[in-house]
């Protein structure tokens, strides 16, 4: 690995750390694009999945106050079936798969009608959150363009949004990490200690600086960015998804 290669994936760590920690979101969508265009899919996906789980983790840890723990109970049954059914698929897609599905989830989030009201803090929609994230997390290396459209709808604080989302893509992460790393990957996935403590480390830092920027923003304002940055990001991934397809 070339010392260009180390220089970025440091600073994404660094960068989209800082932006998740703002707006509960965005981050590993940025974090996946980078990674899967500079390593082996299988790497990437293992590398992300660390990167975000200390991320996510440490984010939950600084909000742990607005945590809504019901949601993760119940959120933990889906992902539990849902990881009990991927123990048998052996699939590990291609970059330009990967690119395109990422690009795609924002755009079919917000095609899913008003009506539907997918709130996450009705009784049973964790469990099908669950259901569907871990599997769309595993498979596309991010699965946050789909939880969010289950936070757009909810009478929640930006603290419980970010809060709780962290909490849940902490063990959506954990899940990728047992697919790829585990099932159907091998020891040339992981990557070496001294990159992973210092993607670490910079993960904490941007996490820490993140949450300052939350903390001075209002409701209205944390709601309006979030859906047109995650649109505009998805927009520019299919486009360079596509652009690796041999028509």
């Amino acid at each position: 690995m070339s010392l260009l290669v180390i220089v970025i994936i440091l600073g994404a760590a660094l960068f989209t750390s800082f932006v998740s920690s703002i707006f509960g979101m965005l981050g590993g969508l940025l974090l996946m694009a980078v990674l899967i265009t500079i390593m082996s899919t299988g790497s990437a996906m293992v590398l992300h999945g660390l990167i975000q789980f200390v991320s996510n983790s440490y984010r939950a840890f600084l909000n742990r106050k607005a945590i809504q723990w019901r949601i993760i109970s119940v959120f933990l049954v889906g992902a539990i079936a849902a990881l009990s059914g991927l123990a048998f698929v052996s699939f590990v897609p291609n970059e330009a798969t990967v690119l395109i599905a990422l690009g795609l989830l924002p755009f079919i989030s917000a095609g899913v009608p008003n009506r539907l009201a997918l709130d996450i803090s009705r009784p049973y929609m964790p469990m099908l959150v669950g259901l569907i994230v871990v599997p769309v997390n595993v498979l596309t290396g991010v699965g946050g363009p789909i939880l969010d459209i289950f936070f757009q709808r909810v009478s929640l604080t930006r603290h419980q949004v970010v809060a709780t989302k962290a909490v849940i893509q902490a063990l959506a992460h954990t899940t990728k990490i047992i697919y790829f790393g585990v099932l159907v990957g091998s020891t040339q996935n992981w990557p070496n200690a001294p990159l992973l403590f210092c993607a670490f480390f910079l993960t904490v830092i941007g996490t820490n600086a993140g949450k300052h920027v939350l903390d001075n923003l209002n409701d209205k304002a944390f709601f309006a960015w979030t859906s047109g940055i995650v649109m505009a990001t998805g927009g520019l991934i299919l486009i360079r998804g596509l652009s690796l397809v041999n028509f």
